[in-house]
């Protein structure tokens, strides 16, 4: 039985996110979390807000053991891309990509 929380539009590159996601993948909750409030990375406050949604959706919605959950899944999928542009000398224009990031954290019981 594994709990998920998503969280979708957020305004953070998807390859900035996966350093996150890979830092905590397969870490107890308690690990997790500390090693996200302690990275200064600017993904790292909605992430941690991200795996503790999951914590309490594994917890009220399937009454998983909080001490025996980890973190089973943590992926940051690209989401659609805003286009800007930006003025460029002799009346050019060069496109800017503001990216966006769909993540998604999964805890599950140790056995």
């Amino acid at each position: 039985m594994e709990a998920t929380a998503q969280l979708n539009y957020l305004r953070i590159s998807p390859r900035k996110v996966k350093i996150l996601c890979d830092l905590i993948r397969g870490k107890d909750i308690k690990t997790a979390a500390a090693i996200l409030s302690q990275v200064p990375k600017a993904a790292s406050d909605p992430m941690l807000k991200l795996l503790k949604s999951a914590i309490a959706n594994a917890e009220n919605n399937h009454s998983m053991d909080v001490e025996k959950l980890y973190v089973s899944k943590a992926v940051a999928d690209p989401g659609p891309i805003i286009k800007r542009m930006r003025p460029r000398a002799q009346g050019r224009a060069f496109r800017i990509n503001k990216r966006t990031t769909h993540i998604t954290i999964a805890v599950s019981e140790k056995a």
